[in-house]
């Protein structure tokens, strides 16, 4: 496959989306992005890439990078008994990234549709969200909108509001 990162940018252009690229040294966590936060004037959301307890059922989430994980919780809203963080296979297999550089832009590559969208009910009321470009040494900031209007719709993902 070409490159990952670049192929996300053509679909940018291809999509009519407006976005900022922030370019910078490799962001492996919520706490590690706060001076690029400062710089956006608004944070980066967090993805978390999850599965079911038998790796049968997978999930991205994209929530509020303020907020805490609470696995029963999200759990119990989709009637999965126990969720557990995927592992980096699958994360490749499905989305095209790795570890550190989770993105919701990686669902224009589940061409499967294997992996079921989660948004957290704060996201939608926001103006902007910020996500890595399939990689971890950049970040491109759009409008909620264009991403739930047009990026979305071109992954051929739906998603599912849940409370975190």
């Amino acid at each position: 496959m070409e490159n990952v990162e670049q192929k996300v940018y053509e679909i940018l252009k291809e999509l009519n989306v407006d976005y900022i690229k922030y370019e910078h040294e490799p962001l492996y966590t919520i706490e590690a992005a706060k001076d690029l936060d400062e710089k956006m004037g608004f944070a980066i959301c967090k993805n978390l890439f999850l599965s079911s307890r038998h790796q049968t059922e997978f999930f991205l989430l994209f929530m509020d990078s303020s907020k805490k994980f609470n696995t029963g919780k999200v759990s119990k809203q989709l009637s999965v008994p126990r969720m557990t963080f995927a592992g980096e296979e699958p994360m490749w297999q499905f989305l095209k990234i790795h570890p550190g550089a989770v993105s919701p832009l990686g669902l224009l590559f589940d061409t499967e549709k294997k992996v079921q969208f989660l948004i957290d009910e704060d996201v939608l009321s926001m103006e902007k969200v910020a996500m890595h470009p399939c990689v971890n040494t950049a970040t491109v900031a759009v409008s909620t909108s264009d991403f739930l209007e047009k990026i979305l719709p071109a992954s051929g993902h739906t998603y599912k509001v849940v409370t975190v």
